[in-house]
Parts: C-alpha cells; sequence; structure tokens
C-alpha cells in the first residue's frame, strides 16, 4: 500500500541521515559490497515509489566510502540516466507521456548542472557532507510528517 511504502522511504532517508551526521567524523573505506547493496536498494526504492532515489544514492554512497563530491556527481549521472531509462521505457511501452512540462524542466535541469558542480568542486569536502546528513534529514522528516498527517 502506498501509505507504508511512503512511510519505510521517509524513515530510510531519515536514517541514512542521522547516520551520516553521528558518523560526520568517521571515514568509511570504499566497499563495493556495500555499493552493490546500495544500488539495489536504490533501484527497488526508485521502481517501487519513483522518488527518494536521491537521498538514498547519495546517503549511501557517504556511508560506502565515497568522497561528498564524488557522491554528489555519481548520483547526479545515476538519476539522469535512470529518468532517461523511465522515459524509453514510457516511450516504446507505448503508453502516453504528456511532454507539456518536459522542455521547460530539460532547461531548468541543464542550467542548473553548471551551477552545482561549481559549487560543489569549491565546497570544503566535510562542510559538503555536513550539508548532505542534514538535507537528507530534513527531506526524510519532510516525507514522514507528508506521511503521518
Amino acid at each position: 500500500p502506498p501509505y507504508y511504502l511512503k512511510l519505510a522511504i521517509g524513515i530510510m532517508i531519515f536514517l541514512i541521515g542521522v547516520v551520516i551526521i553521528a558518523t560526520i567524523r568517521r571515514e568509511y573505506h570504499f566497499s563495493w559490497k556495500r555499493v552493490v547493496a546500495l544500488g539495489v536498494i536504490a533501484s527497488f526504492n526508485k521502481g517501487l515509489s519513483g522518488g527518494g532515489y536521491g537521498p538514498v544514492v547519495t546517503g549511501g554512497q557517504l556511508l560506502a566510502g565515497v568522497d561528498g563530491k564524488n557522491a554528489v556527481a555519481i548520483t547526479s549521472l545515476a538519476e539522469g540516466l535512470t529518468c532517461l531509462t523511465g522515459v524509453l521505457m514510457y516511450f516504446f511501452s507505448g503508453k502516453h507521456v504528456d511532454w507539456v512540462l518536459a522542455p521547460y524542466l530539460l532547461i531548468g535541469a541543464i542550467l542548473s548542472v553548471p551551477l552545482s558542480a561549481i559549487t560543489v568542486r569549491k565546497m570544503n569536502t566535510k562542510i559538503l557532507k555536513m550539508l548532505i546528513g542534514i538535507v537528507t534529514v530534513i527531506l526524510g522528516c519532510l516525507t514522514l510528517f507528508k506521511v503521518l498527517f
């Protein structure tokens, strides 16, 4: 049921943020096992709900030993490819896609990429990691608030 799905996603995102903040000083060694587990969880989550992918993948990469700047870049690339695959699947399955908003969303996304790349490149890695943790906790709380109230 959608209620329990959104509740589980909210809890997962919130907990990832809490773990990032609680372990802010800890350095994780890169682990392929954690990255593969993260990919499976994030993909399953995206397939079921269509949302929550970004916070799960970014936060999960930090906990798998990926540098904060690389985690943001990898998530942006992965999300773009995931969305492209979804659009192609809709297109080839014969489903109707309403293309009215697509050009505007594409223009906004394309314009935001250089700005975000410059911002992430210039930002201190520890500050970026803390911001990722805080934003992830806030997103988890907002998701839980919308589900519960």
